[in-house]
C-alpha cells in the first residue's frame, strides 16, 4: 500500500536530502538500510519536514501516484478502502462529489456551512474548508498521506480525527508528457494529459487536464426528460503549476486549478412501511410507491434529479533559505466552490418532502513557517490565518415539507488564527524526542432563517485552545523504529445544521395570533447557539520499519478520549426536517497494522488491518454509538510480475477490501433499522508493458463481484432514508504512454 517495487539505486541520494533534519549518523544508517532493501521507503512531509515514513512518530499510511492507479483508486472515496480504521462515505445531499472521511470513529455526517469536518484535507499544504464541490480527481498526484489520530499541533483545528494530505507533482527540469485513457463498462470514459517542461534552468511548469465520465445505476422513472440517470456523473478538471528559482536560495511556485462537474443524484431510497406511525405512511404512501429497484428513483421533482459542482483556486508558495540552517516558507491560497444538489426524501412522485439545495464557500488562507537546525535540534514554527464565508439555500419556491413550502437559509463566516512551534532533538544517534504546541483562536458569525415570520436570527461565538504534543522515536539496530506519542486536538463548536426547532419556539411564544411579539420573543431567546469546543487527547505507541530486506510493517496501539463531541441527530418534527447536536464523551481504542512482504523478487503482498472499540458515555439511560464507524477494517493486495520470453512484463494485482458492519446514526437500537451490513470489494489490474517501450496497457476490474452496499441510513422518526453507494462493478481497459 505504502511501498512499491522499484529500482532503488537513486534512493540513497534522495534520502540524504529528505533526512537533513537528523544527525549525520542517522542519515547514514537510513541510507544503508534502504540500499540493501527491495522496499522503497516513501519520504513524507506529515510533520511539515521531510522524513522517511518509518521515522514519523504517528500512525500514517502513504500511497504513491502509481499505487493509486494500480489499486483501482479513482477518487478519494476509494482511499478509504485500504487504510486501517478509515471509512470514507459520499452521501451529502445526494451529491456525487462529496467526501466524508471518518478516521477512528471521528468524522462528519453533514456538509452544511455551519458544520466542520473532524478530518482535515490538505492539498499542497492548503486546507480545504468544504468537502462538497471540490476537485477530488486524483490526477497529477505525487502521493497521498493519511495521518490517523488528532493532529492539533501542526494541522490545527478540524483535525481531531486525523488529516489527509494530497501532494501534487511539482514542476522540475525533466521534460516529460504522459497521456492516459480509460474505457470501460458502465459508460466509463476517462482521459487525461500531463506535461512537465523546463522553460529555462530556473523556470519550469507542469500542466494537466482531464475528463472523467461514468454512467448511472438506475433511472428516474417519473422523469423521462431527466438529463442524467441516477448516479451518472461527468467532470472536467485542470491544473497548472509554475516554479521559478529566483535565486539559489529563493523558490517560487504558483498553482491554479479548476473543475466543473454535473450528473444525476446518487442512488437512494426511502423505507415507509417500516414506520407505520410515520407521516408518510399516514399520508397513504407505501414502499410500493417508491421503486422496486432501489437504484431507480420515483421522484417527480426535476430539481432533485441533478447535481453539479464547481471549484477553482489559486495558491502561491515561496521558500527562502535564509542560511544553510534556516529557511522560511510562505503559503497563500484563495479558493471558491459551489454546488447544487438535494433529495426528494419521500422517494415517490408525491411532492411531500423534497429539498433542492445550493451551497457555496469562499476561503482565503495564509501560512508563514520558519524552519531551522540548532546542532542536534530542529524546529518548525509559524503563524496561520484562515477565513471562510459560505451559505446554503433551500428556496421555499422549490423545497417542500409535508406538501407545503419550506425554506433554509444558512450563512456563516469563520476566521481562525494560530501560532505553532514544533521542536525535535536527537538525544542520541538512535533516540529522537520531539514536542510541539499550538494556540488557536476561532471566531464564527452565523445566521439562519427557516421561517419568515421569525426572520433571520444572528449568532456569534469565539473559542480558543492550546494543543500540544510529546513524542519519542527510537531506532533499533535492525532498523525497526519504536515510537510513543501523546497528542491533543481541538475543534471549534458547531451551530445546528437545520434549526427548525425555532419554528416550534415561535408557536410556543404566541404563534400567528401575535406574530410580531412571538417573533421578537424567539429572537430574544435565541436558541441558535453553537456547542462548546471539542477537545481530544490521544495516547499512542507503535513500531514501524523494515524488519528484513523483504518485509516492512507498522503497528499502532491507541487510546483517544474526546470531550464535547457533537453527533448529528436528524428528526422530522411538525416544523420540518430538524438536525441538532447530541453532545457526547467518546473513547476510541484499538490497533492498526500495515505490512509489505516480498515473498519473492516478483511476488509482493501488501496488507492492512484495523480493530477499534468505541465507547460512548451513556446519556439518560441510552448509550449512543459512533456513526459510520466499522469495528473491523482489513485489506490484502497480492501482486505478481511475470517476464515473458520477449522481455515484456506482465503485472497482475488484486486488491481486496473489507469494512465491518456499522450504524448510520448514533443509535444501535435494532428497531431503528439503521444498521449497515459489512462489505467486501475486490479490484484487479493486469498490465502489459513491452520491453523498452514507452507505453503499457491494462485490463482492470473494480468491485468485480458487484458488491452493493449502503453509504448511510437515517431514521427520521417518519421514515428511513437509505443512501446507496454509487459503487458498482466496472471492467475496462486503460492505456498509458510516456514521451
Amino acid at each position: 500500500m505504502s511501498t512499491t517495487v522499484r529500482n532503488l539505486n537513486p534512493i540513497a541520494g534522495a534520502l540524504a536530502v529528505a533526512l537533513a533534519n537528523f544527525s549525520a549518523a542517522s542519515v547514514m544508517a537510513a541510507e544503508a538500510q534502504v540500499e540493501k532493501s527491495k522496499i522503497e521507503a516513501i519520504t513524507v512531509t506529515a510533520t511539515k519536514r521531510s522524513q522517511v515514513i518509518y521515522e514519523v512518530p504517528i500512525a500514517m499510511s502513504a500511497f504513491s501516484g502509481d499505487d493509486l492507479e494500480s489499486q483501482g483508486i479513482s477518487d478519494i472515496t476509494d482511499v478509504g478502502k485500504f487504510v486501517p480504521n478509515l471509512n470514507i462515505t459520499g452521501f451529502s445531499a445526494g451529491h456525487n462529489s462529496s467526501a466524508n472521511p471518518f478516521i477512528r470513529g471521528i468524522g462528519l455526517q453533514d456538509h452544511l456551512i455551519t458544520t466542520d469536518p473532524g478530518v482535515s484535507v490538505y492539498v499542497d499544504g492548503v486546507y480545504l474548508g468544504r468537502q462538497v464541490g471540490q476537485n477530488w480527481n486524483l490526477a497529477n498526484i505525487e502521493r497521498i498521506e493519511v495521518l490517523r489520530g488528532p493532529q492539533g499541533t501542526l494541522y490545527g483545528r478540524n483535525s481531531i480525527g486525523g488529516a489527509i494530505n494530497i501532494i501534487t507533482k511539482q514542476p522540475d527540469q525533466d521534460a516529460v508528457t504522459k497521456v492516459s485513457t480509460e474505457v470501460g463498462t458502465r459508460g466509463r470514459l476517462k482521459g487525461s494529459i500531463f506535461t512537465n517542461q523546463a522553460v529555462s534552468e530556473d523556470l519550469a511548469f507542469n500542466f494537466n487536464m482531464g475528463f472523467n465520465r461514468r454512467g448511472g445505476l438506475g433511472e428516474f422513472v417519473n422523469l423521462p426528460n431527466a438529463e442524467y440517470d441516477v448516479g451518472e456523473n461527468q467532470e472536467f478538471h485542470g491544473r497548472v503549476s509554475i516554479k521559478y528559482n529566483a535565486s539559489e536560495d529563493l523558490r517560487l511556485v504558483f498553482t491554479a486549478d479548476a473543475n466543473d462537474g454535473e450528473g444525476g443524484t446518487r442512488p437512494y431510497t426511502t423505507l415507509i412501511d417500516e414506520m407505520p406511525n410515520g407521516r408518510l405512511y399516514k399520508n397513504g404512501l407505501r414502499n410500493t410507491d417508491t421503486t422496486i429497484d432501489p437504484y431507480d428513483n420515483a421522484t417527480s421533482t426535476m430539481e432533485t434529479s441533478t447535481v453539479s459542482n464547481k471549484a477553482n483556486g489559486v495558491s502561491f508558495t515561496a521558500e527562502y533559505d535564509i542560511t544553510a540552517d534556516y529557511g522560511t516558507k510562505f503559503i497563500f491560497s484563495k479558493r471558491s466552490s459551489e454546488y447544487k444538489a438535494g433529495l426528494d426524501d419521500d422517494s415517490t412522485a408525491a411532492a411531500l418532502d423534497h429539498y433542492p439545495e445550493r451551497g457555496r464557500a469562499d476561503q482565503t488562507s495564509v501560512e508563514l513557517q520558519l524552519t531551522g537546525y540548532l546542532g542536534r535540534a530542529d524546529f518548525v514554527t509559524g503563524v496561520y490565518w484562515f477565513n471562510e464565508e459560505g451559505s446554503n439555500r433551500q428556496d421555499a419556491s422549490e423545497a417542500s415539507f409535508d406538501g407545503g413550502p419550506t425554506k433554509l437559509e444558512l450563512d456563516q463566516e469563520t476566521t481562525s488564527r494560530a501560532v505553532f512551534v514544533n521542536v525535535g532533538y536527537d538525544a542520541t544517534d538512535d533516540l529522537r524526542i520531539s514536542g510541539g504546541v499550538r494556540y488557536t483562536e476561532d471566531d464564527k458569525s452565523a445566521s439562519t432563517n427557516v421561517f419568515d415570520p421569525v426572520g433571520t436570527i444572528y449568532s456569534s461565538r469565539e473559542w480558543d485552545e492550546i494543543s500540544w504534543e510529546l513524542a519519542a522515536n527510537y531506532t533499533f539496530e535492525s532498523g525497526l523504529n519504536w515510537y510513543t506519542t501523546v497528542q491533543t486536538g481541538y475543534q471549534s463548536g458547531q451551530y445546528p445544521a437545520r434549526p427548525y426547532f425555532l419554528i416550534g419556539q415561535f408557536f410556543g411564544a404566541g404563534g400567528f395570533d401575535k406574530q410580531e411579539e412571538a417573533a421578537a420573543a424567539v429572537r430574544a431567546n435565541n436558541a441558535f447557539l453553537a456547542s462548546d469546543n471539542i477537545s481530544a487527547i490521544n495516547y499512542e505507541t507503535g513500531f514501524k520499519g523494515q524488519l528484513t530486506d523483504d518485509f516492512s510493517m507498522s503497528v499502532a496501539f491507541f487510546n483517544t478520549e474526546y470531550d464535547d463531541l457533537p453527533y448529528q441527530v436528524n428528526v422530522v418534527t411538525d416544523a420540518g426536517f430538524d438536525t441538532n447536536n447530541l453532545i457526547v464523551e467518546q473513547t476510541s481504542r484499538g490497533v492498526e497494522f500495515e505490512s509489505t512482504y516480498y515473498v519473492t523478487d516478483r511476488f509482493t503482498v501488501h496488507s492492512s488491518f484495523g480493530f477499534m472499540d468505541v465507547d460512548v458515555q451513556e446519556q439518560n439511560g441510552v448509550k449512543p454509538v459512533a456513526p459510520l464507524t466499522p469495528e473491523w477494517t482489513a485489506s490484502i493486495s497480492p501482486s505478481y510480475e511475470f517476464e515473458l520470453s520477449n522481455g515484456a512484463a506482465v503485472t497482475a494485482r488484486m486488491d481486496i477490501s473489507y469494512r465491518d458492519g456499522m450504524y448510520g446514526e448514533p443509535s444501535s437500537d435494532p428497531r431503528r433499522m439503521t444498521q449497515i451490513d459489512d462489505r467486501t470489494t475486490t479490484n484487479f489490474d493486469i498490465s502489459y508493458a513491452p520491453v523498452n517501450a514507452n507505453w503499457d496497457i491494462s485490463l482492470y476490474g473494480r468491485n468485480i463481484f458487484d458488491e452493493r452496499y449502503d453509504d448511510a441510513r437515517i431514521n427520521t422518526g417518519d421514515y428511513i432514508l437509505v443512501i446507496k453507494s454509487n459503487d458498482a462493478s466496472e471492467f475496462g481497459v486503460r492505456y498509458r504512454a510516456t514521451f
